[in-house]
Parts: structure tokens; C-alpha cells; sequence
């Protein structure tokens, strides 16, 4: 199994170093990876002057998967937007075709005091939010800026979506749930957008292939309305890119820390690149302080999606949750009464769960 690393920026490195060690664990039990780093996003630039280097963009093609960090930090605002660490994320999904994102919202049942919602709001909470992710406003032409009649500035996106790109997102997510509670709810914003009345025609009518699943509506503002009021009657969602984009970090805090949620970004064929949900957090990097389990929890979703190994996803998940219910905890989750621990002392002891 191949894999790119891709570790990034601010506590990029930190984070996939717990990772990379929780896999390597595993292959000294039997599981057969290959592992080759390669600079990204700021890292990038400054190796190469490009968020996406051609020689780490041939890597992460000829890889089975793609393991990443995060990207960004302030040292690299002031570049030009096809500069940018962002730029680089966004170039290497459209350059692997990985137009579905899953992420998951899992509250563990030892971090619910640390939700920001209620106990009984939030228990058992497990969404799963499927995402578009090479299409709509962030991909859409025309951009760019301009000035009107007036000499003044504006700047202008593009919202765009076609058929097929709706169509093959709406099966992921019914396939999706049909695994799952066999519930559906696509969000959209079909009152106001032309984009969002062709999804809802669209996804409404790839539902018909799928009557054991009920499909449910709902424009995004109710929906974040309805992610907070009452986040447990969701089981599945899917969306846009962009309406996923801000759902998801919405859902991830009920979760009690933006850094316990994994993703997968998948291709047609399950080639996926694995991140952490959260950015790279510059005012701590290279203090010990960041939390590793969501990048640890994104090897899991890789070991389960790009190469149909279960039991060894479902035991690096074992172990997470046998670290918590030991007391371990990172400053973004520690609470009174809990053993607080820095991103090394965390991977070590994901380790140690497993072997034991």
C-alpha cells in the first residue's frame, strides 16, 4: 500500500508524524505500507516556489492514497492567490478527481462534557457529511475582479453546477446511507439559487433508485439552525461544496474539538486523500500542543476506504477511544479530572492501545 505524505505546514508535520507512527505499528504486525513524504502547501512554495510542486503532485499520483496535514500560516498571506498554501489543496483535489468528501461528526462518549451543546442534545451524536468538493463557487468561471461603472471595485464568483457532477455526489450520499440509518438530507438553498433548484431536482431524482432511503430537504440556514437545535435526527447529509464547507466545521464542534474529526476525499475509484478537518494552527505549532487524533482517525477512514482493510481501521478507532476512556487528553479537550498530554505523549499512547 502507497502512500504520500503530505504533511504541510504549522503543526502539519506534528500531527502526521502520530499518524505515520500509528501505521507503522500496524505494519509491524503484518500491514504492508510504503511511505514517501513530499513538501506541500507553504512547504511548497518554499522548496519550490509552488503550493503544489510537479514533483509532489506526481507523487501523490502514482501513490494508492494520500495522506495530508494541514496548510497555511501568516508568513504566506501576502502571496498571490495562486501562491497560496490554500490554492495547493484545492489544485491537488482537482488534479485527482476527489469530488466526494466524508466527514464524519462522531461524539465520543468521553467527550461529551466537552461539547459545546448539552449532554442530552449531543449524546451519540454520529453524522456522516458528504460533501462536493471539486465543483461549485470555488471552482466556477468567471472569477476575478473588476471595476464598475462607478470606478468602483468589485469582485465576482461564479456558482456553478451540472447534472452530472450533482448526480454522482447524490449517489455517494444514497449509497452512504443506505450502510448507514438509511436517512438523507440534502441542503441547499433552492428558494434563492438557480444552482440549488437544479441539485434538488437532480438528487431528488437519483432518490427514486433508492426507495429503502427517506430523502429529506433542507435550505442550509435551517440547517444550521437545526445542527445545533437538534443535531441527533441527521444521519446523513449531503451538499454542495461550499454549504459543506462551513456545515461541517459547524458540526465538528459539537464533537467537542475541531480536532477530533477526520476526513476522506475520494476519487470514482476510492483513491482518497486522508486530512485532519482543522488548519494548521501556527500559534502552536512546534509546542507539543496539538491534537493528533483526528489525523490518526483520517489513517482509519484511509485503511477503510482506499484499501478495504476493516479490522485494521476499526482497531486504530479501538484505540483512540481506549485513550480517551483512559483520561488522555490534548489541551483542546482536557477537562478536570484528566491526564492533559501533549501531540507526542498522545500518538505514544494511541501505540501503546494498540499493542495491548
Amino acid at each position: 500500500m502507497k502512500i504520500a505524505v503530505l504533511a504541510g505546514d504549522g503543526i502539519g508535520p506534528e500531527i502526521v508524524a502520530q499518524a505515520v507512527k500509528v501505521l507503522e505499528a500496524l505494519g509491524r504486525d503484518g500491514l504492508k505500507l510504503e511511505v514517501e513524504e513530499a513538501p506541500f502547501g507553504g512547504a511548497g512554495f518554499d522548496a519550490h516556489g509552488d503550493p503544489l510542486p510537479e514533483p509532489t503532485l506526481k507523487l501523490a499520483q502514482a501513490a494508492d492514497a494520500v495522506l495530508c496535514g494541514a496548510v497555511g500560516g501568516p508568513k504566506y498571506d501576502a502571496l498571490p492567490r495562486p501562491q497560496r498554501p490554500e490554492q495547493g489543496i484545492l489544485r491537488i483535489r482537482k488534479e485527482l478527481g476527489l469530488f466526494a468528501n466524508l466527514r464524519p461528526a462522531v461524539l465520543f462518549p468521553e467527550l461529551v462534557g466537552v461539547s459545546s451543546l448539552k449532554p442530552e442534545v449531543v449524546s451519540g451524536l454520529d453524522i456522516m457529511i458528504v460533501r462536493e468538493l471539486i465543483g461549485d463557487i470555488y471552482f466556477g468561471e468567471p472569477r476575478g475582479r473588476r471595476a464598475n461603472a462607478r470606478s468602483e471595485r468589485e469582485g465576482f464568483d461564479t456558482m456553478l453546477y451540472s447534472e452530472p457532477e450533482i448526480r454522482r455526489i447524490a449517489e455517494i450520499g444514497f449509497t452512504t446511507a443506505v450502510k448507514r440509518n438509511r436517512k438523507l438530507c440534502s441542503v441547499d438553498k433552492e428558494n434563492v439559487l438557480e444552482t440549488s433548484r437544479l441539485w434538488r431536482e437532480v438528487v431528488s431524482d437519483v432518490g427514486k433508485k433508492y426507495p429503502q432511503v427517506e430523502l429529506t430537504h433542507l435550505y442550509v440556514d435551517n440547517a444550521a439552525m437545526q445542527l445545533v437545535r437538534a443535531p441527533k435526527q441527521f444521519d446523513v447529509i449531503v451538499t454542495g461544496n461550499l454549504f459543506g464547507d462551513i456545515l461541517s466545521d459547524e458540526a465538528s464542534m459539537l464533537t467537542g474539538s475541531i480536532g477530533m474529526l477526520p476526513s476522506a476525499s475520494l476519487d470514482a475509484k476510492a483513491k482518497g486523500l486522508y486530512e485532519p478537518v482543522h488548519g494548521s494552527a501556527p500559534d502552536i505549532a512546534g509546542k507539543n500542543l496539538a491534537n493528533p487524533l483526528a489525523t490518526i482517525l483520517s489513517s482509519a477512514m484511509m485503511l477503510r476506504y482506499t484499501f478495504s482493510q476493516e479490522a485494521a481501521a476499526r482497531r486504530i478507532e479501538a484505540a483512540v477511544k481506549k485513550v480517551l476512556a483512559q483520561g488522555y487528553r490534548t489541551p483542546d479537550i482536557h477537562e478536570p479530572g484528566t491526564r492533559k498530554v501533549g501531540t507526542v505523549e498522545m500518538g505514544d499512547a494511541v501505540v501503546a492501545a494498540l499493542q495491548s
